[in-house]
């Protein structure tokens, strides 16, 4: 086979348990395969090395150009993991291996998601015994306050979500409490509770950490504070939940809000006009709502936007995003201002990529980080009609035939040009079938576009004791082998930035006009919503808005052909037949991910004679010299992932059986061919503790190529030990 990079010094080939083309559909070549945790700890496999420990040793993170650095001038990036509801407070034993297992993956970052829950007494740092949600539990805090300080010890710095999951009880003084839920849009301007989210904010931030002896506004290891989590009252507006039709309690998490909610934002938004317009414009309004000089104007209805005249539709836009602005705004001053937090502030994350986020995101530039969010085809969830069981769908089809759509190109439209921009939720849910292209690839495109951090979702959502033998959700990466190895792998690019930053930047502006009329835009101009701007751009150069308050249209063309070549040359998408391959080629990290089998793509150092339908092959350097050179390497070799027993329906869009443990995983069989500076290599198989299962030694024949045959190889991961 033939290389592009010069003389070969040495072949390696390895054999990945060659067969017959096999039927993507079946189940049955799938094997047990399970991740152990707490096994990690005294495993071979061990890429702590990355981190500086302990995290903000030198000091707080500083914002320098856009970016994280060290108090030392060092660029920082965040590889990390969210941590949700039970996970968050796991016992002391527990808490020490955690941090040291998710160090050992090069894991440098922790997302604390849904500390506010309802889910139970060990799930919330709220005292469950009291009839209000004014007290922190002091045994939750201790066990939040001991994993904090492992994390940092081992060089993993914490975020903060503020508000996320709290549910008002009697005793907080809350208007119609029982009817809130999660108080979405609620949060953003009723003054109570504003006022109970300062507070909580307060007690939080201001309590000091017996185990690091620092008050969490004064801790360098917590490195951003996000105020609330998928919460605007923009987004809430356009959805329809801004109503005041929900009599019957929350409905989920996104529910309308109560009548009394909706009465309070109607006189809030009459208030406004009083101010904001002047007389004859308020009388046009009245007369277009058809009503009373004494009566109250009507907010809009998502089905009268379109009819509504400019005049009208502006002006409560202008409200909305006025009233969000000024929430973000008042809580930021509070944290910066009078809890003096050294942290950076996150408002919210742009998280709707069916409608233009650009309204949002004007207001959440102001703060320090901006943040987006994006799942590949999250489930659909609804009730059975014939069971009435709660169930779920999803396309699961792959990302790599739909560039154009993907999530690297949905979360590029959200960095703003000298802020860091960071991703604290993304995934490929389970159990879509082709989930081993996500991490590869969104980590390889992050670093062209130049983002500062990822927090994958989630890693767990229950407490540590549990991981083990529970059924994992759509998001839990814990008991995910393809995930996690990749995880691991990714890490070793990501913090190095193997992958170039794109040198040309795209820079987009919106005038006040764009914003306000994109919120009552059409969904079929996602996911950039941006007249004459070419989807192919982020997958291209960099990208960056430069203003929320002037429109650009003078955007570069860029073929939407393939494949579509990085400016770096580094990164190509080859997305024709329905066959789509993303190639990562870089000294020091090379990859193919998606259908390897029916492409003949090669990297300079692999090239690959694949059987498994649909897989990604990556491959990295450990000690940071070129593939080629190199004397370690990490081979993630990873395709599908399931449980035991699982079943699909016939349209392979939603399981009929979830299955049980344990978690099984896809070989990926075929060969792979390495180009390497060496005489000898020893291959060694990883379980799912780490550890080296069992080893293949090569000395080199005379034909400088070496044969490794995996039969009995059953893993998604192996370390690469090179002899010169």
């Amino acid at each position: 086979m033939k290389f592009h990079c010069g003389i070969i010094i040495g072949l390696f080939v390895v054999n990945l348990t060659l067969i017959s083309q096999h039927n993507f559909e079946s189940t049955s070549r799938l094997v047990p395969f399970s991740m152990d945790w707490r096994g990690f700890i005294d495993g071979d496999l061990d890429l702590s090395f990355q981190l500086n420990k302990p995290a903000g040793e030198v000091g707080f993170t500083q914002i320098q150009g856009g970016h994280f650095y060290t108090a030392d001038g060092k660029r920082l990036r965040i590889w990390g993991v969210n941590v949700t509801g039970g996970a968050c407070f796991p016992e002391k034993e527990d808490a020490q291996q955690v941090a040291q297992f998710l160090a050992k993956l090069g894991i440098n970052g922790v997302r604390f998601h849904f500390l506010d829950s309802n889910w139970g007494r060990e799930r919330s740092i709220f005292n469950y015994d009291l009839d209000h949600t004014r007290t922190l539990d002091p045994c939750q805090l201790d066990r939040l306050d001991f994993f904090v300080a492992e994390l940092k010890k081992n060089g993993i710095y914490a975020n903060f979500n503020l508000n996320v999951g709290r549910n008002y009880r009697a005793g907080d003084d809350v208007v119609d409490h029982d009817l809130l839920g999660l108080a979405k849009a609620v949060t953003l301007f009723d003054d109570r509770i504003i006022e109970l989210q300062k507070e909580y904010a307060g007690q939080l931030l201001t309590h000091t950490n017996p185990y690091t002896g620092n008050k969490y506004v004064d801790e360098p290891a917590l490195i951003i504070v996000e105020i609330v989590n998928e919460n605007s009252l923009v987004e809430a507006w356009f959805s329809g939940r801004l109503l005041g039709e929900n009599t019957a309690g929350s409905t989920g998490t996104w529910s309308d809000i109560p009548p009394s909610y909706a009465e309070q934002l109607t006189k809030k938004y009459n208030d406004w006009l009083t101010t904001n317009l002047s007389p004859e414009n308020i009388q046009k309004l009245q007369k277009e709502a058809g009503v009373a000089d004494a009566d109250l104007l009507p907010r809009l209805r998502p089905d009268e936007f379109n009819d509504a005249s400019k005049l009208r539709f502006h002006s409560e836009a202008e409200f909305i995003m006025q009233t969000e602005r000024a929430f973000f705004r008042g809580m930021y001053e509070y944290l910066k201002n009078d809890l003096q937090l050294h942290a950076h502030v996150a408002g919210n994350s742009d998280h709707n990529h069916f409608k233009p986020g650009y309204a949002l995101l004007s207001s959440l530039a102001e703060l320090d980080v901006v943040d987006g969010h994006v799942y590949w085809q999250h489930p659909n969830y609804f009730r059975h009609p014939e069971t009435g069981e709660r169930t779920f769908s999803i396309d699961n089809t792959p990302m790599v035939n739909d560039p154009f759509h993907s999530t690297m190109v949905q979360l590029s439209r959200s960095a703003v040009q000298g802020k860091p921009y960071t991703v604290s939720e993304t995934n490929h849910p389970y159990p879509n079938e082709y989930a081993c292209e996500g991490v590869p690839i969104l980590a390889a495109y992050a670093l062209l576009q130049d983002w500062d951090g990822i927090f994958f979702y989630t890693l767990e959502h229950s407490d540590p004791k549990e991981w083990h033998d529970k059924i994992p959700n759509y998001f839990d990466l814990y008991s995910d082998p393809v995930k996690m190895s990749n995880l691991a792998a990714a890490s070793l690019m990501f913090h190095r930035g193997d992958v170039d930053a794109a040198e040309k930047i795209v820079l987009r502006g919106y005038s006040r006009e764009q914003l306000i009329e994109g919120i009552r835009e059409d969904a079929e101009q996602m996911p950039m919503f941006t007249p004459g701007f070419s989807d192919a751009i982020p997958l291209t150069y960099k990208t960056r808005i430069q203003s929320f308050d002037q429109s650009k249209t003078d955007y570069p063309a860029v073929a939407e052909t393939s494949p579509i070549t990085a400016q770096n040359g580094e990164l190509s998408w080859h997305f024709d037949h329905d066959k789509g391959l993303v190639v990562i080629d870089d000294p020091r990290t090379q990859a193919l991910v998606g259908f390897v089998s029916e492409s003949e793509q090669q990297t300079r150092n692999m090239a690959a004679n694949i059987e498994t339908r649909f897989c990604s092959i990556f491959l990295t350097s450990m000690d940071g010299k070129p593939i080629f050179d190199s004397d370690n390497l990490l081979l993630a070799a990873t395709a599908r992932s399931g449980l035991a027993g699982m079943t699909w329906n016939d349209e392979r869009t939603s399981l009929t059986n979830w299955g049980e443990k344990p978690t099984i995983i896809e070989p990926v069989r075929g060969e792979i061919m390495l180009e390497l500076n060496a005489s000898a290599i020893t291959l060694s198989s990883l379980d799912g503790s780490g550890r080296i299962q069992k080893s293949v030694h090569l000395a080199e024949k005379s034909d400088g190529s070496f044969v490794l045959n995996l039969t009995a190889f059953k893993t998604p991961w192996y370390l690469v030990q090179v002899q010169k």
